[in-house]
């Protein structure tokens, strides 16, 4: 039998869907899920409560069929749904394992509501078994209840669904580099500096000796005030200042921005004292361009859940976690005196604030929480 919420049920619900071909395009069509849709055994319906929208997001576009992420939910013929991070409610359920009003944060579509099919469930949370996401990376795929989650604080979903998972790279960025000695360097350069998934590697780089690692953050001139303030880059320049580091000792760049321009400059000023580059984000979504070889490391694609594959076969999923988790609460503790975050609601707000990030207009000290329901 279903299950149904208290919540007013309504038959009309939207998706927000963007050309991929051309990342302006952008509609809100009609789900055919709504809050009445016939459930079969063993599924749950759940309502997209809020979810963070960051640059990060923007990567999921740029990269969406390099990387599959317009495979977790589709669209009609051309077109994406972006993957987002954020919280749900159960609002129908045809599991015995899961209630009707509990609470999921995980990857959702950005979208009224989603249909899900629940496996591996325990009081951690579940797997989304539906059939066309179980070719997909099973990081995306889990779906953590808050009432049994250790990193939750329901004072402060906002950050989590905005940095939490952003952190995770971070977070397996700063282990990469460690378990790999840092390719022989003492110093790591990050571009888009004033970007949260940069913030969350300067934080954890920070913590270590400024011998052992000195953390230098490339930004925009009108990003440096911002990007100092942090108080965990060593060093703030400006992209046209490259040319002012000296080039003689060994250093590691990790690429949050994808502009060529930015990486030919950087590895034609170091040479083969660039040990390791890898490219994390797309930032500058539209700077992509192929720039032919380049002098020092060849850059590499960095994917966060190859390297928690791999400490998970060392550590155990739970030692990934615990580690994770315990890097997250301390880092949850500055948040607060930087960030301003907004939370809008409706077809309108989600249209702009997509807009403003994929151009590049919105401030770095800026937390976007969105609704598509009004």
């Amino acid at each position: 039998m279903t299950i149904a919420s208290q919540h007013s049920l309504a038959r009309h619900a939207f998706d927000f869907v963007v050309r991929k071909d051309d990342l302006h395009q952008v509609e809100f069509v009609e789900s055919s899920v709504h809050a009445e849709s016939p459930l079969e055994e063993g599924q749950i319906l759940i309502r997209i409560d809020q979810f963070a929208f960051t640059s990060n997001n923007v990567t999921y576009a740029a990269f969406g069929d390099a990387m599959h992420y317009w495979d977790f939910f589709p669209a009609k013929e051309g077109w994406g749904r972006i993957p987002v991070w954020g919280f749900g409610d159960v609002v129908q359920s045809r599991n015995e394992a899961i209630p009707v009003g509990q609470r999921y944060y995980g990857y959702f579509p950005m979208s009224d509501y989603v249909l899900m099919q629940p496996d591996r469930i325990n009081n951690s949370g579940f797997v989304d078994a539906v059939a066309h996401r179980q070719a997909l990376h099973p990081l995306y795929n889990q779906y953590l209840a808050t009432a049994h989650d250790p990193g939750y604080v329901a004072a402060r979903e906002h950050e989590i669904a905005l940095l939490r998972p952003l952190f995770m790279t971070s977070f397996m960025i700063d282990d990469f580099l460690e378990d790999n000695q840092f390719f022989g360097a003492r110093t790591v350069i990050l571009s888009s500096a004033s970007s949260k998934t940069a913030y969350g590697l300067a934080f954890l780089l920070a913590q270590r000796r400024a011998e052992q690692c000195e953390v230098i953050g490339l930004t925009s001139p009108g990003n440096i005030k911002f990007t100092e303030s942090l108080g965990c880059y060593h060093r703030v320049i400006s992209y046209d200042q490259i040319d002012s580091l000296s080039a003689v000792l060994p250093v590691v760049y990790v690429d949050m921005s994808g502009n060529a321009k930015v990486r030919s400059t950087l590895h034609h000023h170091f040479q083969d004292n660039l040990t390791y580059s890898c490219a994390v984000g797309g930032t500058h979504w539209d700077q992509r361009e192929g720039e032919g070889r380049l002098p020092g490391a060849r850059p590499t694609l960095f994917f966060a859940p190859a390297q928690i594959k791999k400490r998970a076969a060392e550590w155990g999923m739970a030692g990934v976690m615990s580690r994770y988790t315990a890097a997250w609460t301390k880092f949850l503790t500055p948040l607060a005196g930087w960030m301003n975050i907004t939370h809008r609601r409706g077809h309108r707000a989600v249209k702009q604030v997509y807009l403003d990030m994929l151009e590049g207009r919105s401030r770095p000290d800026q937390g976007h929480i969105l609704s598509v329901s009004e």
